[in-house]
């Protein structure tokens, strides 16, 4: 049974053996990649768990602090579950060497303050619970490394202030859901709210706080009501406020709305939808019109046109004959002039559904094409006949100097005009007739009384 080997050393071989495999504490359970040491009574996290799981639950036990490195030896560990324990704060590097980790549950647990460096590292990390602590801090930086997370639970805490301003588009592209119901928010800074990315919008939760009645705070769910935002939606009843900071006075402002009749819901539209661009070119004196096409489709929008050199265009501040505003929101201009150069902007608004878009036109006015031809053409034109002048003076004026002359033929008498004697020009006899004269002059004269009849002088 020993396969010839001594007793002995067949034991220390099973011990070696078994010492080198990797195997699940005796307190846990160990299904295919979920090791699971929920109820345990453990205090510290066991030294001997697997390296290959992926999920680690710790819940319902009795740790109250997580070092570094705790789990630096899994790094295959991408769910951890910590829930109902007694946690009341993370060392530093706690998750060093953890970033496949996807899914955090620290629900049920007594953190106060979560801290910037809880979850450095985690940029893999999609799901962070937090809910039904007692936090009343978030740091600004807290969530800035978590570029792949979607989901935040931040409820049923005592949270009074959170940094809206650290979720951008860039650093958060993914989060659909931030959770911040059941805390004690009295005031929010709106404008950060306002510039949450708008799929982040749709996700954030904050019924059941004490939230301040204002025309501000209306304004803001009133308009995610219209859009019918889940959030809203779910929790019409538990989205009440305070009047004038009394607890006890207390309304649901979404149903008893009229505390805010005097509010104007004008002030609070979503940004723009699409922004179309495009360039006019115009001659000063022209008319032009600008149309105001967005991807809005209602019928029943409010246009206002901002120009450079008029400011504010709507319908009832044009008091200008040469404008005109249509009710499709065209904007026509009779005759421009230099100074209508620039960018203008038309902002269409659908109120009912509180959605607004933008269209951007640059407008160039351009000077009259005689005024341009006058300056830029003219000049043009007079150095093209200059330069044919000197052209035709270089090459067709005749040659004047001795040097161009070409040599005169020996013998050749220079004959003067003379209209007495006409015909000596032909009485020369010094050349000879099988040598043709060289630059010779032919005069044509009617015969006289001493010449024949064909043209001979006769003896």
């Amino acid at each position: 049974m020993t396969c010839g080997l001594p007793p002995r050393l067949f034991l220390l071989l099973i011990s070696l053996l078994q010492d080198s495999e990797e195997t699940c504490p005796s307190m846990c359970l160990c299904i295919s990649d979920t090791i699971s040491c929920s109820s345990s009574g453990l205090s510290r996290i066991p030294t001997s768990i697997p390296t290959f799981f992926t999920t680690l639950d710790l819940s319902h036990n009795h740790f109250s602090w997580l070092g570094p490195g705790n789990f630096n030896r899994m790094p295959q560990l991408e769910n951890v579950l910590m829930s109902h324990n007694q946690i009341s704060s993370l060392g530093h590097g706690v998750f060093r060497n953890a970033s496949s980790i996807r899914h955090i549950d620290l629900s049920s647990n007594k953190l106060r303050v979560v801290e910037q460096h809880y979850f450095e590292g985690l940029w893999r990390l999609e799901e962070l619970l937090l809910y039904n602590n007692r936090i009343t801090q978030v740091e600004a930086s807290t969530m800035s490394g978590l570029s792949s997370l979607k989901k935040a639970y931040f409820s049923l805490n005592q949270i009074t202030h959170f940094p809206f301003f650290s979720i951008q588009d860039h650093s958060h592209p993914f989060l659909s859901m931030l959770d911040l119901s059941s805390n004690r928010m009295s005031r929010l800074p709106w404008e950060d709210v306002k510039a949450l990315p708008g799929l982040l919008q749709r996700g954030l939760y904050l019924h059941n706080n004490s939230l301040i009645c204002d025309c501000t705070m209306y304004s803001v769910f009133w308009h995610w009501d219209l859009r019918g935002y889940n959030s809203i939606k779910d929790f019409t009843e538990e989205h009440t406020c305070t009047i004038s900071g009394d607890p006890k006075a207390s309304i649901q402002f979404l149903k008893q709305n009229r505390f805010f009749f005097n509010c104007s819901l004008e002030k609070v539209v979503s940004q723009t939808v699409t922004v179309l661009l495009s360039s006019v070119l115009v001659s000063e004196g022209e008319g032009i019109r600008l149309d105001c096409q967005t991807s809005l489709n209602s019928t029943n929008l409010s246009f206002t046109w901002l120009s450079p050199s008029r400011g504010s265009i709507t319908k009832s501040s044009v008091n200008d004959t040469q404008i005109t505003l249509f009710p499709n929101g065209t904007l026509e201009i009779q005759a421009v002039k230099s100074n209508d150069s620039g960018l203008y902007m038309c902002t269409a608004v659908d109120f009912k559904q509180a959605l607004n878009a933008t269209r951007e036109v640059n407008v160039t006015v351009q000077l009259p094409q005689t005024e341009s031809f006058n300056t830029g053409y003219t000049t043009l034109l007079g150095c093209v006949v200059t330069l044919v002048l000197i052209l035709m003076y270089l090459y067709l004026t005749p040659c004047q100097c001795n040097c161009c002359k070409p040599p005169r033929p020996a013998g050749i008498p220079i004959v003067a005009y003379d209209p007495s004697s006409l015909s000596s020009v032909f009485l020369s006899t010094s050349r000879k007739p099988s040598k043709p004269f060289i630059n010779k002059h032919v005069a044509f004269m009617e015969p006289t009384d001493e010449e024949g009849a064909d043209g001979t002088l006769e003896s």
